[in-house]
Formats: structure tokens, sequence, C-alpha cells
């Protein structure tokens, strides 16, 4: 009987040992294993590291890409603006030069939009000659009209009673083309020539958005330059120049920075030669057009102090309190750098600025 107890004891100790035993081949497999993902990890970065100029220097592309964003799009259906709760608003498309078709969509006034179902693109075009102020909306770099935040402007602008025209630039959207200076300025021309041709004797402020703002105060200038100037402008989330000096971030692709050889993406010749630099800040040393500067305090992509030096410029340009206004939102908000259509106090604001330029 002893005998039996002695021997089941040291069996049990003899299969303890052996648990043990194999717990610790186990654990000493996974951090074998752990350790080989980590080291494959890191030899793919350092291939990337080294690669990387090379990449951008054979296929100068990328940067385009990585800069204008064109590419990132949403999955809907932008011929049907409807789907997305816009069911007062019409999608179209205009060519701006050969080759280039550009995709559209108009909103009307929200009080129209019964009157609106089922109508023609030939009403909605009429439409803009109704007196109520007309909107061109000029977006940012990344995705298409669809957005979230641009949809917000539409509708608010729609809900005070104002015509909203938002355009997808060239390569961006369902609009074809791939995006250069050149080809977002004759867009933004284009749809601003036909909006005049149909407008008649309505307002038509333009609003830029981040990259939008470079696009809206180049055509203004241009416009301005040509004796048809726009009603107003609109600057939202606006930026001084894209060509900083070396060591500081390029404002609206801050991210980009935290990568290796960033420098490269974003240097000098790089940057000319592929996303050619549009200057806020000059431009608007030649501007007389009404202004409105609108602009979060915790906008993490462009940071507010240049939106004050944006309107000390214009200001200093215009030399009146009525022309130009920098409206600040509290950082408290979160409204960031794509959020300001969801403040309250924005329709008063635009209110302001329609009773500011609206003829006598």
């Amino acid at each position: 009987m002893r005998r039996r107890v002695g021997e089941t004891a040291a069996s049990k100790r003899t299969e303890g040992k052996s648990v043990k035993r194999e717990t610790g081949e186990v654990q000493t497999k996974t951090r074998s294993s752990w350790w080989v993902w980590v080291k494959m990890g890191l030899i793919a970065l350092s291939t990337l590291y080294v690669a990387t100029p090379f990449i951008l220097q054979f296929f100068p592309s990328v940067i385009q890409y990585l800069v204008y964003k064109h590419a990132v799009t949403y999955f809907v259906d932008l011929r049907r603006p409807c789907d997305l709760g816009l069911n007062h608003t019409v999608n179209m498309y205009l060519t701006s030069e050969a080759g280039v078709t550009l995709g559209v969509w108009h909103t009307v006034p929200e009080q129209k939009w019964k009157e609106a179902q089922g109508k023609s693109l030939a009403w909605y075009e009429q439409s803009l000659g109704d007196g109520s102020p007309v909107f061109i909306y000029f977006h940012a770099n990344t995705g298409n009209r669809a957005a979230p935040h641009r949809l917000g402007v539409a509708n608010v602008l729609s809900a005070l009673g104002y015509h909203a025209v938002v355009m997808d630039y060239r390569g961006f959207g369902d609009s074809t083309g791939k995006p250069t200076k050149g080809g977002l300025i004759t867009d933004a021309l284009h749809l601003y020539h036909w909006v005049r041709a149909h407008s008649k004797d309505s307002l038509v402020i333009i609003w830029g958005h981040s990259l939008g703002t470079v696009v809206a105060t180049n055509i203004a200038v241009k416009l301005q330059e040509q004796r048809n100037p726009v009603d107003a402008v609109i600057l939202e989330g606006a930026f001084t120049n894209i060509k900083m000096p070396k060591g500081q971030s390029q404002p609206f692709t801050w991210y980009y920075w935290r990568f290796p050889y960033i420098q490269y993406y974003f240097s000098q010749d790089s940057t000319e030669a592929n996303i050619h630099i549009l200057l806020n800040g000059e431009n608007l040393k030649k501007m007389t057009t009404p202004l409105m500067i609108l602009h979060s305090k915790d906008d993490h992509m462009v940071p507010f102090r240049m939106a004050e030096e944006l309107y000390n410029t214009a200001k200093s340009v215009l030399k009146s309190e009525d022309k130009v206004r920098l409206v600040a939102f509290d950082g408290s908000h979160g409204y960031l750098h794509n959020g300001l259509y969801r403040d309250p106090s924005l329709p008063n604001y635009i209110r302001k600025l329609i009773n500011t330029i609206k003829p006598i």
C-alpha cells in the first residue's frame, strides 16, 4: 500500500515536471515567433526607407497622389445625391476643356425642395437667377463632393435660402483627368463663369476650404483683373503658404512628416514640379474682394496663427473693418479642420456677410 502511494506521488511529480517543461517550451516558441515578426517588420521598414527616394524618382506621380489624395473616395453613386439626403439637388457634368468633364451638384434653397422634385436640369439652371445668393464651394484635397462635411455645408446654405454649387476638380470623384495647379484653376474659373451666365443679378460668393482656399483666392484675383469680380470670398481652414521654412511641416499634410524621407517628398524641386505651390498670402495682397475667414482654434492641420496672418494681410490691403472679418471658433467645440459647419452660429455669420455686400 505504501509502495503504491509512493509510486503515485512520484508519478505526479514526474508529470508536473513534464507539464512545466512543455509550458516553458511553448513560451519559448511564442517569444521566438514574436521576435521573428518583429525582425521581419524592421527589415520591411528598412527596405522602404532605402527604396523611397528611388520610387519617387522613377514614379513622381506618387507625390501627386500623396498631396491631392483624389484617389480616396466614398462608395456612393455621385449621380444620385438624393441617396445622401440631398433631395433638392441635381447632378450634372460640365466640360472645362477638351477631355475634362467635371461632376457638379447644385442644391437649391430649402424652401424649393417640393417644387424641385422631378425637375429637369434646365429648371435647376433657371433657378440660379431667382435672386437668391449663389455659393460656389471649392473643397479640399481629399475625397469628393460626397464627403460628410461638404454635405453639411450644402445643407447649411440651403437652409439659409441660398444656392450651393459643389464641384469635384478634375481627377476627383467622377470628374475625368488628373489634378494640377493649372487644371484646378481652369476648372474653378469655368464653373464660376457658368454660374455667372445663369445667375443673372444674383450675388455669387466663392467658399474655399483648406486646399480649396488657394483655388478661391487665385480665381478671385484673376476675376478681379478681368473686371468681373466675385461678390465675396469665404476662406475656411486657410493656410498662408504651402512653401514653409526649412524644418517646418506643410500645413495640410502634417502627418507625412513622421515618415522616412519626408523632406524629400516635399522638397523644393519635388513640390514645384508635382503639386505646384500656391500662395494665399500673396493673393490676399492683391484682393479687394469682401472677405470672411473662418477658422477653428483647435484646427489640427492648419494652425490658427495662419488665419490671423491672412486676416492682417487682407486688412492692410482693404483698410476696412466691414470688408474683411476673421471668425474664430473656440477649440473646446472640437471642430478641428472639417467641423465648422456644425456650429449653430455659422448661419448668422453668413447672413451678416450677405447683408454687408448686398446691393442697395
